[in-house]
């Protein structure tokens, strides 16, 4: 069954803060938490359901990944690493006011965004495999301040509130008693420093948009949906952490002529009545050029003859072919010249066919009459 958007599970819109995410899943983590509601697999389910969409949102690189692709995308996979358990009531204290473990804080290296790029091509293409130029849209490193986010000639400063920590600790009191609550820091948002000027080409990003042309390889026997991974031409990491990859969904165009199934390819030849009768050497045209095919005398419509390694490669090995299967339609003419009728009508008479016969001319009606 497919999975319920994220952001609805959580209530929240597809741009909003990391904040607004936090506050929502404590909001909602409180009403059904299994401690809250002993016994009740609904809420429990709706526990999961909602941990699900904040593990994965609330983590940068994650919600990256699930805004391009969706929750069955590349890389998404479970998105905890592990089955989540429920623990006693104090399992949920950790979850909303933190027990000191580095999530929140200031980041350490992060991966770059993968990307998506869909590419159509044509059946020739498949056959012999090709190089695309393609040109992508994506985040690349700002070339004024090489990503340190300050302008040139100036340097980042610790967070005065934090300390450079990226978190502040707060206590609050509850009917347990005080409780440590660490969350982010509001002032460096969990990164530890200022940056007292800006890069101007950035804007304190660290980052810029760009389009790049890129050269990928399609490998020859690709399929509709088959996705090649083109490492490091993704977006730019963040912290010093490498660029995520740029995945190529190839899209293989109707052919005019021909019908694709797996490596063998399909094609129907039309034939006349007297190569089907007698018998024919036929020019078929092929993905590559032509190749002689021959018609016995007597082969039915619908007769399916096989061209050995005329199909397509097969993905990963090109040295197997597929088959080019040709299905032959006897074609039946709409219009006969008055020789033509005559022959087939002597045709039908010799076969003692019973075929619909046409009435005599006059001229003939006279000549009969007369005996000549």
């Amino acid at each position: 069954m497919a999975k319920r958007d994220y952001y609805e599970v959580l209530g929240v819109s597809r741009n909003a803060s990391p904040d607004e995410i936090k506050r929502a899943f404590r909001r909602l983590a409180a009403k059904y938490h299994p401690d809250a509601n002993p016994g009740d697999k609904t809420a429990e389910e709706r526990f999961k359901e909602i941990n699900e969409a904040y593990q994965v949102l609330q983590d940068p690189e994650k919600r990256a990944r699930y805004d391009q692709f969706g929750a069955d995308g590349p890389q998404m996979g479970n998105p905890f690493g592990q089955d989540f358990g429920f623990g006693g009531f104090g399992d949920i204290f950790d979850i909303f006011f933190g027990n000191g473990s580095s999530q929140g804080r200031r980041s350490g290296p992060i991966k770059g965004p993968d990307l998506r790029y869909d590419l159509t091509l044509t059946l020739e293409e498949v056959l012999t495999g090709s190089t695309q130029t393609i040109r992508v849209t994506r985040d690349e490193i700002c070339p004024r301040c090489h990503g340190n986010q300050a302008e040139p000639g100036t340097r980042l400063e610790m967070c005065p509130t934090c300390h450079g920590n990226g978190q502040v600790e707060r206590i609050r009191e509850s009917f347990l008693g005080r409780i440590r609550q660490v969350e982010t820091c509001p002032k460096c948002h969990g990164s530890g420093r200022i940056i007292p000027v800006p890069c101007k080409e950035c804007h304190g990003r660290g980052q810029v948009r760009a389009e790049k042309s890129l050269s990928v390889t399609i490998p020859a026997g690709v399929d509709e949906g088959t996705r090649l991974r083109v490492a490091g031409e993704g977006g730019a990491g963040q912290h010093g952490g490498p660029p995520g990859d740029l995945i190529v969904f190839v899209h293989v165009k109707e052919h005019e002529r021909f019908t694709r199934d797996g490596d063998d390819i399909w094609v129907e030849e039309p034939i006349t009545f007297a190569q089907a009768a007698l018998g024919a050497d036929l020019k078929i045209k092929t993905l590559n050029g032509e190749e002689t095919l021959h018609i016995p005398g007597g082969t039915q419509t619908g007769t399916v003859f096989k061209l050995s390694r005329q199909g397509l490669p097969r993905l990963g090995n090109a040295s197997i072919r597929g088959s080019l299967n040709v299905k032959v339609k006897v074609m039946v003419p709409t219009s006969l010249t008055h020789k033509e009728r005559e022959l087939l009508h002597m045709w039908a008479e010799m076969r003692k066919e019973d075929v619909a016969h046409e009435d005599k001319s006059i001229f003939k009606k006279v000549k009969d009459a007369l005996g000549r």
